[in-house]
């Protein structure tokens, strides 16, 4: 089975985001699709799943055109996306999310719950996933919901699946077990499989053909034993691209603790937790998904109210006050998931920026949008936004671009403490660059930095120093320069 793309053209407001795109997409390969972010890879994927109408250009499936005006048309061909944050309702269980708008079942047009359950069961066996199929689906973290997602697809039959950043939350082992499964599903049962991913190695290592896009424009596509990471990165920005981790600047003798967490708990996903962070330090939070980081983060920012400990912001106690108290104090917080907890995705690039300094430029009810204006456009320049403007809504922005308005909030309020939860997921390279320079930039102007990351290298290259979490606690200690390998064992990895 083959399915081509051909000529696909869309536009947002005046601005074309995809040129006149054709691709062959073949049953039983796994097929790469990479550039920088807003590139187009997600728009053509979205395109191709029924989520976005292109404006020109058709969907042919074995030579034969198809109407797809919906996800329903997709679906009802075969062809399905798991997107990167997984398109999940968070009030049904796994098992009724997997089932969800799969037809009625054999019981006068109702669910058949015993039929469900025996492929339910099959589907995690054919997986490998580990999921509770009466679990509330809006409880699990972002790596199981993006497996309810390739559940649903294989419920329906999917003859097509595409991946956008399958892998941007997973540590190194499962992120090989989900590519494992993409290359078993191409080989065992001739699914077509598009991978999306900003991680050029795994691009490589997984792939049958890649495919590059800069600007909305098809550059190349070719098989992927002939490609290198370098092919790639200058085919995605039209330069080399330096890959190097800045050297933050050193801490200054006698730098004043920041933020200080003494005994911080909560149930059995943050216990006992302490830790202190310097003035122009940045301390690394590494982990495997589930240690308890992005819980421990939370817990200091006041997004959820501790059991036990406390929280000390620039020398005054904010435990369980909330998040008011910590921002109050020159904390940020840089969420996990930018689409469900770091921006108002109907609102504009601009008012995103503008949100969390909002009632520094109130008077009287009113906000002074000239100063608004000011603060946000060289925040904005600082970060390179880059899109259709500042006016545009935020859920049309690239990951990228969408990564950069949630940091770019915090510069506006100029951060004393920064709370800061997978930095880079789902960025391309080039904005992957740019953000660490930005957070060694924060850190070397004495912003204290609380950095968690499943990325054990981007811990290591960028913090000064590096707490490892393992079950909730505090497993270990390593100094900068110190090894992933002892980084990994610490984790309980190895």
């Amino acid at each position: 089975m083959d399915v081509a793309l051909e000529g696909i053209r869309k536009g947002y407001g005046g601005i074309t985001v995809l040129h006149d795109v054709s691709l062959t997409l073949r049953g039983g390969r796994v097929h790469g699709l990479v550039g920088e972010n807003g590139a187009g890879k997600s728009t053509l994927a979205r395109v191709l799943c029924g989520a976005v109408r292109a404006d020109s250009g058709r969907v042919a499936m074995d030579g034969e055109p198809v109407g797809i005006r919906s996800p329903r048309d997709a679906l009802r061909h075969g062809l399905a996306l798991v997107t990167q944050e997984g398109a999940i309702v968070p009030g049904l269980s796994v098992a009724d999310n997997v089932f969800l708008g799969a037809g009625p079942g054999r019981l006068g047009g109702l669910r058949d719950p015993a039929g469900d359950r025996r492929r339910l069961a099959a589907l995690l066996d054919r997986t490998g996933f580990a999921l509770d199929p009466s679990a509330r689906a809006g409880d699990l973290p972002l790596v199981h919901r993006q497996q309810i997602e390739i559940l649903r697809a294989l419920a329906r039959g999917a003859r097509l699946i595409a991946l956008d950043e399958p892998t941007a939350l997973l540590p190194g082992p499962a992120a090989a077990r989900l590519l494992r499964l993409a290359r078993d599903l191409a080989e065992r049962d001739g699914i077509a499989i598009v991978l999306i991913s900003h991680r050029l190695g795994e691009v490589l290592a997984s792939c049958d053909t890649v495919t590059v896009l800069r600007d909305g424009r098809h550059v190349t596509t070719a098989p992927a034993a002939d490609l290198t990471a370098a092919d790639l990165m200058r085919a995605m920005v039209g330069r080399p691209v330096e890959m190097l981790y800045p050297e933050p600047a050193p801490v200054p003798d006698g730098a004043p603790v920041v933020l200080a967490v003494r005994g911080l708990s909560r149930g059995t996903a943050v216990r006992g937790v302490s830790l202190d962070v310097r003035a122009g330090e940045i301390v690394g939070l590494a982990g495997l998904v589930g240690s308890g980081r992005t819980e421990t983060l939370r817990l200091v920012f006041g997004a959820d109210r501790p059991h036990g400990g406390e929280v000390t912001i620039m020398g005054r106690r904010v435990t369980g006050k909330g998040p008011s108290a910590a921002m109050a104090l020159g904390a940020g917080l840089v969420p996990e998931s930018r689409a469900d907890q770091g921006l108002v995705l109907v609102r504009s690039a601009a008012e995103n920026l503008a949100l969390a300094s909002l009632p520094d430029r109130r008077r009287l009810g009113f906000v002074r949008r000239r100063a608004e204006r000011l603060a946000v456009g060289d925040a904005a320049e600082t970060l390179g936004v880059r899109g259709a403007g500042l006016g545009r809504p935020a859920w049309t922005l690239s990951g990228g671009n969408q990564q950069r308005s949630v940091f770019g909030k915090w510069l506006v309020r100029s951060p004393r403490v920064l709370l800061v939860d997978e930095p880079t997921r789902g960025v391309d390279v080039a904005a992957k660059v740019q953000i660490h320079r930005l957070i060694a930039g924060l850190a070397a102007r004495g912003v204290g930095v609380l950095m968690a990351s499943s990325e054990v290298e981007e811990v290591l290259g960028l913090a000064h120093r590096v707490l490892v979490m393992r079950d909730g606690r505090v497993a270990g200690e390593f100094p900068r320069g110190a090894s992933a390998e002892d980084v990994l064992a610490s984790a309980g990895l190895r």
